[in-house]
């Protein structure tokens, strides 16, 4: 029930409010502002539309543009408000006011009663709900649209990475032909060591270098052969400290068998099935002119067959 008081507000009795109606399903967005409707606060405040508004009216230097406006026919349409009251639906015989947050609180100093500051709590405290509701959603987004800005960022970064190192691998894999014949000059230790540091690294079966003398430096050579790969080393003599470097590179590397044989005067490399003479020691690459050849046509394992 209402009735006026002797200041002739509105006292609102509790038997009015409909506690059983979520405040949230009736707050509208529109105009960009959160909104509640004059007879939706007056269903919750036990009070008619029309003696709600009124006493609005009577109060409306309290009342702002920002605290309270009046809706088109089509912000109701487009917001459905129509429809929550079927009775009226499009035969309202008034547009309805839209009240801010800031509106309703001021209708608690209009609306003098303990029903109307009780209901005003409960409306607050939901506009303060959905507020963090909103905030949270909003930098759960942000956060979202952060992991996807820098997700987006590493695939790029994979990418870009994946095709170095593609290249880098493609040109590991160049299968570009070795020169089969040339000279190198003095000074060109460099070009020379790289020269058979590639026909090494080209041999999948076994690599055997026929070489009167040799040192620690072309067993560290060898060592640049892939995965086994036997090799085998035949040299004019064996020194004790020749042999104690071999004996501790093969304690700790992949084993190059060493042996003896004082019958070649040139150098030979064998690399699978490919007969290279070279010119010079394998360890003096470089310090003096020296040529090598591929000696094709010619059957590596004859010559081994011969040792």
């Amino acid at each position: 029930m209402e009735d006026k008081n002797r200041t002739g507000e509105i006292a609102i009795g509790a038997s009015g409010i409909d506690y059983n109606t979520k405040i949230e399903e009736r707050i509208f967005t529109i105009r960009g502002k959160q909104v509640m409707i004059d007879k939706d606060l007056a269903l919750l405040y036990g009070v008619e539309t029309k003696r709600l508004n009124e006493q609005v009216k009577r109060n409306i230097e309290r009342f702002p543009e920002d605290f309270m406006f009046q809706l088109t026919m089509e912000e109701c349409l487009r917001s459905q408000i129509a429809t929550l009251n079927p009775a009226q639906g499009q035969h309202m015989k008034y547009l309805p006011y839209a009240f801010t947050e800031n509106g309703i609180a001021m209708l608690s100093s209009v609306l003098r009663s303990e029903t109307a500051i009780a209901v005003n709590i409960k409306i607050m405290r939901t506009f303060t709900q959905i507020r963090k509701s909103v905030y949270k959603e909003s930098n759960l987004l942000n956060r979202v649209e952060l992991i996807e800005y820098n997700l987006s960022d590493m695939r790029k970064l994979l990418i870009e990475t994946t095709d170095k190192v593609d290249s880098v691998f493609n040109s590991m894999k160049d299968t570009s032909p070795l020169p089969v014949r040339g000279i190198f000059f003095d000074g060109q230790i460099f070009d020379a060591y790289t020269f058979v540091a590639d026909l090494i690294r080209k041999a999948s079966r076994r690599i055997i270098l026929i070489d009167n003398y040799i040192d620690d430096t072309v067993l560290t050579l060898l060592d640049k052969r892939s995965p086994n790969t036997a090799a085998t080393i035949y040299t004019g003599k064996l020194s004790k400290s020749l042999k104690l470097d071999i004996s501790r590179h093969n304690s700790q590397y992949a084993p190059i068998e060493v042996r003896t044989f004082t019958k070649a005067h040139d150098r030979f490399l064998i690399i699978d099935n490919d007969l290279y003479l070279i010119g010079a020691s394998i360890k003096d690459l470089g310090k003096k002119w020296f040529g090598f050849t591929l000696m094709e046509n010619t059957d590596a394992d004859e010559i081994l067959g011969r040792i």
